[in-house]
């Protein structure tokens, strides 16, 4: 007992001197994608060390097959900037209406530099032509569907769910002014239950375990996901700093439930910045729904 309160002052002492040096870090600092800033200007034909991260991410989310590409050993180990890598990168500048320059230039890299939601874009459905084949160019929206486009049965409108909001006492309200968002401008009704065993919806926060198969990264990553209809798991990141409203170096968690109720009603990511639905949240942004989001929601549930 002794030995322990011995050891409290030096402690304390370190604890202080690292305050600083702490306080000034930023989420930008800590974030899992961080190495972005650093493999910044890379192009085909180089050959830089950390640019196999690269090609994961692209693979993760949705922009570089696994079967098109190198397996996932060589994956780890090549630093090679190559053919593949190149194309891959451009479908993303593309999907986000960025110069498709195939590099990765600063405009690329700091987009994929935010926290985002760890469900995978879409990108095989055309910026200009939604799930259904119907061109919404012209409109301005964006919005798409997972593959297949899964939806709610007709008669199933009124969705129960449970929250295990753990430690997180300000997430009932947030999570259930997202679900009110929603309900105003579709034919969905919600209800929180406590009986998990009748949830349609069962929404948690996940705290990411070394070597537990967690798709979560640490503070400033992937920052929830939600599975397609009719699974309903929705899993906030419990690593990440939430709060309510607009708070620097923080995420708010309305703004992010609201994106990932609209993927369990069967949205996938837009490229319009202004959608809720748009993959990528700034910390101490908030967010609410835009008119291609309604637009999504509609087209998904009378087409």
């Amino acid at each position: 007992m002794e030995a322990k309160v011995s050891s409290m002052p030096s402690v304390f002492v370190y604890s202080l001197l690292l305050l600083p040096f702490l306080s000034q870090a930023t989420s930008s600092d800590l974030s899992p994608f961080r190495f972005f800033k650093d493999l910044q200007g890379s192009k085909k034909g180089d050959k830089v060390e950390g640019i196999h991260k690269v090609r994961n991410y692209l693979q993760r989310f949705g922009y570089l097959s696994s079967t098109h590409s190198k397996t996932e050993s060589q994956v780890d180990g090549d630093d090679h900037f190559d053919d593949d890598l190149e194309s891959a990168i451009q479908a993303f500048q593309t999907y986000y209406h960025l110069k498709p320059t195939g590099i990765l230039d600063a405009p690329t890299a700091a987009l994929m530099s935010r926290p985002r939601c760890g469900v995978p874009d879409n990108p095989s459905v055309t910026n200009n032509t939604n799930s259904h084949g119907h061109s919404h160019l012209n409109i301005g929206t964006h919005f798409a569907f997972f593959p297949n486009n899964p939806r709610w049965p007709p008669g199933q409108t009124h969705l129960l769910y449970v929250l295990d909001s753990g430690s997180h006492s300000e997430a009932a309200d947030a999570v259930g002014k997202a679900f009110g968002a929603w309900a105003a401008i579709s034919k969905f009704t919600f209800e929180q239950t406590s009986d998990p065993t009748v949830a349609n919806l069962n929404i948690s926060f996940q705290i990411r375990e070394h070597g537990d198969g967690s798709p979560f990264d640490g503070p400033g990553g992937t920052i929830a996901h939600a599975a397609p209809p009719t699974d309903g798991r929705f899993h906030f990141d419990g690593d990440e700093t939430w709060v309510v409203g607009a708070v620097a170096n923080s995420i708010d968690l309305q703004t992010v439930a609201t994106h990932e109720i609209g993927h369990l009603l069967g949205l996938a990511h837009s490229s319009v910045e202004a959608a809720i639905m748009f993959a990528y949240i700034a910390p101490g942004a908030t967010k609410g729904l835009n008119q291609d989001d309604i637009a999504g929601i509609t087209a998904l549930y009378t087409g």
